[in-house]
């Protein structure tokens, strides 16, 4: 009896967790789609001051969650417009010439994270290692990036987009089963911001390959 209680509670903890990380996901996704629309008129350096912006929300997100929620939750919301204002430039280019690839981008992104979203929540295996060569494969592919910036590579582009998309894969993975497996609703906004990272990433990936498609 009293076990079976125990696994309800924790049970029904873990979907009042899911229903609120993935809310707030919503709608940081809904501040971001207003930001790119609001800022589709500027300019690429604009844009950039934007995104140090985002990312100063970020850092300041995980001190405010120890003190405030409500003060980490606004963090995620404002986070998710500055980024939206930095995408703008680049947003708006690819709907100038490539409007299909946006399309077609939001589309395998709903799909990658659907399906490696369930297979994260659902999975009983540890993620704890995916996550880790995750995460240091993000690094060597940032300094990947910076090569090809000097660099000129033969599908280098691509390269770095279908290798990102792998990487992603893994840290979706190990995002959705830390989602499950984290028991403090306060870790809401924090979760939230990994996932919708993980979900832009995999779309500006998607969209870098439908466009070189095109």
């Amino acid at each position: 009896m009293y076990e079976s209680d125990g696994y309800e509670q924790t049970s029904s903890g873990s979907q009042t967790l899911f229903g609120q990380t993935m809310a707030f996901v919503a709608a940081t996704a809904g501040f971001f789609a207003l930001g790119a629309y609001l800022g589709r008129s500027l300019s690429y350096e604009l844009g950039f001051v934007f995104f140090i912006g985002a990312i100063a929300c970020l850092i300041g997100m995980r001190f405010a969650v120890r003190r405030s929620s409500s003060s980490a939750v606004a963090l995620l919301f404002v986070f998710g417009l500055l980024i939206g204002l930095g995408s703008a430039p680049n947003l708006a280019y690819y709907a100038a010439t490539s409007p299909e690839a946006l399309w077609e981008a939001g589309g395998a992104t709903a799909l990658f994270m659907v399906g490696l979203g369930a297979a994260g929540y659902g999975s009983r295996r540890d993620l704890s290692v995916v996550g880790r060569v995750s995460f240091w494969a993000l690094v060597a592919l940032i300094l990947f990036g910076v090569v090809l910036i000097f660099v000129q590579i033969p599908n280098g582009e691509l390269i770095y987009s279908i290798a990102g998309l792998v990487i992603f894969a893994g840290l979706t993975l190990f995002d959705f089963q830390r989602l499950r497996r984290t028991r403090g609703i306060d870790s809401a906004p924090l979760l939230a911001a990994s996932i919708f990272l993980d979900a832009l990433n995999v779309f500006l990936f998607f969209l870098n390959i439908f466009n070189r498609r095109d």
